[in-house]
């Protein structure tokens, strides 16, 4: 057992493996170190509930003062990781402060994909941390035109929120409906309607290629076939990246994500958990990295056990959420694009329905919309087949 544990990351996933460390008995002693002055927050409600404005911040808080005091943990906040030396297990901050332990678990999290040019125009936003998210909200007011530059998951989500402030969104990206690589055609059509029908323009199959101002701020968007969307606003949201540049030179192996075996060691004595992990699933034979709020928990959870001794592979059943306006929308498995999708409960017309998804006759994903039960109640009939495109769920 490690005499002391270095947390890199104030992220859920970094605080779940404190958590799970102290529930589990570990009396060494623990230093968790923050890229933000924030305390451990929430990432999901930003697109929503926080964006909005439904939520302050400090409701995304993950845990009261007093709850993490309680875990006996040192917090280093506003000083970021920028170097590390794997082989001494030692991390290097901007400050100059050089932190070393027996155990290192690397949870940073993911940097936001940006156009070029974009820091050069005010109006122009991503949203990844609260101060984004305070950002976007100060800027959206009603009837103002927003371009949501992505359509994936955020980007949808946004788009969905934005709207529902009073926005006039226009959502673009080069999938054919939102979140069409997540959701197959079937449910991404479906998405597609309900975006239409609350106002959400979509332009859809082109990638954005860069930004036009006016005067210093955000004017439009051009797109790949010459047409210039107009924007007061820009929200880019087409993707991020694993945050493991100050990684260069540790002596780590990063390729999409920290490269682990499947005990999510990405060496001896380290370990990562959440979103920049890339971890070998046993059971899908497959370096596997997902971005979602219930693995940075549940793979937080399996590094504590493993640095206590456990010695167990990490094989999760790939599972995300999304709410957009009325549609709660759950998704356990993998669900391909070319997957044969039915509707085994409910109905489209309805918009209350559990779809699986099959492969070579097997039952590889269950999508439920608005029957999040049900859709749970299937999740055993999953297979494992490793049908993971370009390491994501």
């Amino acid at each position: 057992m490690p005499a002391d544990v270095l947390v890199v990351g104030a992220s859920a996933a970094g605080l779940a493996t404190v958590e799970a460390l102290r529930r589990k008995g570990y009396s060494g002693r623990v230093t968790v170190l923050g890229a933000e002055t924030h305390l451990p927050y929430d990432r999901p409600p930003l697109s929503k509930q926080v964006l909005s404005g439904d939520w302050e911040p400090a409701r995304a808080q993950l845990r009261e003062l007093d709850t993490l005091s309680a875990l006996d943990a040192n917090f280093i906040l506003g000083d970021p990781a920028v170097g590390m030396d794997a082989a001494a297990r030692s991390v290097r901050t901007t400050s100059g402060l050089v932190l070393t332990a027996e155990a290192v678990v690397i949870a940073t999290g993911l940097r936001p994909r940006t156009l070029a040019g974009q820091e050069q125009l005010t109006g122009v936003h991503v949203l990844r941390t609260v101060d984004d998210t305070l950002a976007l909200r100060a800027d959206v007011k009603p009837g103002v035109r927003v371009v949501v530059v992505g359509d994936g998951v955020l980007g949808s989500e946004i788009a969905a929120t934005v709207s529902a402030m009073g926005g006039h969104v226009t959502l673009t990206g080069p999938q054919p409906a939102p979140m069409a690589m997540q959701f197959g055609p079937l449910a991404a059509n479906l998405l597609a309607q309900l975006h239409t029908e609350r106002g959400v323009k979509l332009r859809l199959g082109l990638a954005a290629i860069g930004l036009v101002g006016q005067d210093g701020r955000a004017a439009g968007v051009q797109l790949a076939d010459g047409d210039v969307l107009p924007a007061d606003v820009v929200v880019v949201a087409f993707g991020a990246a694993p945050a493991t540049d100050w990684l260069s030179g540790s002596g780590l192996l990063c390729d999409n994500g920290v490269v682990c075996d499947s005990r999510c060691r990405a060496a001896d004595g380290i370990y990562a958990a959440g979103d920049v992990a890339r971890w070998h699933h046993e059971t899908f034979d497959a370096l596997l990295r997902l971005e979602n709020r219930t693995n940075a928990t549940e793979q937080a959870v399996a590094v504590a056990e493993n640095i206590l001794g456990a010695d167990r592979p990490y094989t999760p059943i790939p599972y995300f959420w999304t709410n957009q306006f009325d549609a709660r929308i759950h998704v356990h498995g993998t669900l391909s694009t070319d997957a044969e999708t039915s509707i085994v409960d409910g109905s489209l017309a309805d918009r209350r329905f559990v779809a699986e998804y099959r492969r070579h006759g097997e039952v590889v994903g269950v999508l439920g919309w608005n029957m999040p039960k049900q859709a749970r109640q299937r999740r055993a009939d999953i297979v494992a087949v490793p049908v993971l495109v370009g390491g994501k769920s």
